[in-house]
C-alpha cells in the first residue's frame, strides 16, 4: 500500500465531532455503575398455585432421595459381591457396584436438585446491595446481619412451608445411612465361619490327585496323601475358600508308634487325618519325614509330630494341628465321623 493510500491521522473524523457515520459522543464517566435492572417477579411470587406446585416438586425430590438411600441399603444386602451382569452399553459389570453407584448418585442428586429448585422458585430473589465496610463489624452491622438472616429465613418459607422442611430433614437424615452401611466392608461380621469346615459325619475322603474315594488299602505306611471332602468340586466358585479350611493330610503310622491316646482313638488302623493348614499363618504343609513322623511347614519351618497329637516341636506355630476323626463306611471307603473340633489354621481373634 502506498503512502497516498494511507489516510492522514489529522484527516480522520474525530469521535468528538458529531455527524460522522455513527460516532458516539463519550460520556463524562465511561465506568459509571449502570445499576441493577428492574426486579421481575416470578410466577411463584404472584401465583400461590404455582408456588404450591414448586413446593411439591421440591418435596418429591427429597422423598426420592430418601427412597434412593433405602434402595442403596437394600442393594448392599441383596446383591452378592461377585455377581456379574451385562448392562448395555456399559458391558459386563458388578451388579453390586452398579446398584450402589446409581442409588447413591440419585440420593445426592435429588437433594441438590431439590435445594436448587427451592432457591430458584420459592426463596426471595430480590437483589440487595450493601456498601463495603471495615472487616471488624460494628454493633449496627451485626444487628443488620441478624435482621437480614431473619428476613431471609422468613422469605424462604422455611418455617411456613413445613412439607419442604420436613422432607428436607428426612433426606439429609437418610443420606448418612449410606456411609454407615459402607462400614460393613471394613471386615467380616463376627460369625462362626472360621470355626467350621465342609467336613461332616459320613462325608468320604476324596484323594486330591485321583479324585476318587480313599480306601484304607490305598494308604501305606510312610506315605503322605492329601484329601478333600466329598462333594467339593475344583471348578466351583467356593473351592478355594473351602479347601483353605478343609484340606487334609492322610498318613499311616504303626498303631504302636502313636503316642497320643485320642489320636489313636480317632484313627483307623493307624491312618490319621490332620489339617494341612499350618497354625502359624496358614501355609499348606507338605513335607513329611517317614522315620520321625514329623511334618514341616515350608514357610517358617514350624514342625509338628504326627505321632503325638501333631503337637508343635519347633517354630512359630502357636498350637497343634487339628485332627479329623475318621472311620470306614459300608463301601469300605474312609469317611469323616464329624467336623474338626477346633478351628483350623492360624489363631484368630474369635478363638475362645
Amino acid at each position: 500500500m502506498s503512502s497516498q493510500e494511507i489516510p492522514e491521522e489529522e484527516n480522520l473524523p474525530s469521535a468528538q465531532e458529531p455527524g460522522h457515520g455513527g460516532a458516539v459522543e463519550r460520556a463524562d464517566d465511561p465506568f459509571a455503575d449502570p445499576g441493577l435492572p428492574a426486579h421481575q417477579p416470578r410466577i411463584q411470587d404472584i401465583d400461590e398455585r404455582a408456588a404450591k406446585r414448586s413446593e411439591r416438586v421440591v418435596a418429591f425430590l427429597f422423598l426420592l432421595s430418601m427412597l434412593a438411600t433405602v434402595a442403596f441399603i437394600a442393594s448392599f444386602v441383596a446383591f452378592p459381591v461377585d455377581k456379574i451382569v451385562y448392562i448395555w452399553p456399559i458391558g459386563h459389570i458388578s451388579i453390586l457396584n452398579f446398584s450402589l453407584g446409581v442409588t447413591l448418585g440419585i440420593a445426592l442428586f435429588c437433594i441438590g436438585a431439590g435445594a436448587v429448585h427451592w432457591a430458584r422458585t420459592l426463596m426471595s430473589d430480590v437483589e440487595m446491595t450493601d456498601e463495603r465496610h471495615p472487616i471488624a463489624a460494628t454493633p449496627e452491622v451485626k444487628a443488620k446481619v441478624l435482621a437480614d438472616f431473619a428476613a431471609g429465613a422468613s422469605e424462604s418459607g422455611f418455617g411456613r412451608r413445613k412439607l419442604i422442611r420436613n422432607t428436607m430433614f428426612g433426606a439429609l437424615a437418610f443420606v448418612p445411612l449410606s456411609g454407615v452401611v459402607l462400614l460393613r466392608d471394613l471386615g467380616p461380621l463376627p460369625e462362626k465361619k472360621l470355626r467350621s469346615t465342609l467336613w461332616a459325619k459320613g462325608k468320604q475322603l476324596i484323594n486330591m490327585n485321583t479324585l476318587e474315594p480313599l480306601r484304607p488299602e490305598d494308604v501305606v505306611v510312610g506315605s503322605l496323601t492329601f484329601a478333600m471332602p466329598e462333594g467339593l468340586e475344583e471348578d466351583s466358585e467356593e473351592f478355594q475358600q473351602e479347601i483353605a479350611k478343609a484340606a487334609l493330610m492322610i498318613v499311616r503310622i504303626q498303631p504302636d508308634d502313636i503316642k497320643d491316646k485320642r489320636e489313636l482313638e480317632w484313627s483307623h488302623e493307624g491312618i490319621v487325618a490332620y489339617s494341612k493348614i499350618c497354625t502359624h499363618v496358614g501355609c499348606p504343609i507338605s513335607l513329611y519325614e517317614q522315620q520321625t513322623h514329623h511334618v514341616l511347614c515350608p514357610c517358617h519351618q514350624s514342625t509338628f509330630d504326627l505321632a503325638d497329637g501333631a503337637r508343635v516341636l519347633f517354630g512359630p506355630a502357636g498350637h497343634a494341628l487339628p485332627q479329623l476323626r475318621i472311620g470306614v463306611n459300608g463301601e469300605g471307603n474312609l469317611e469323616a465321623l464329624g467336623d474338626f473340633e477346633e478351628p483350623v489354621g492360624p489363631a484368630f481373634w474369635e478363638r475362645g
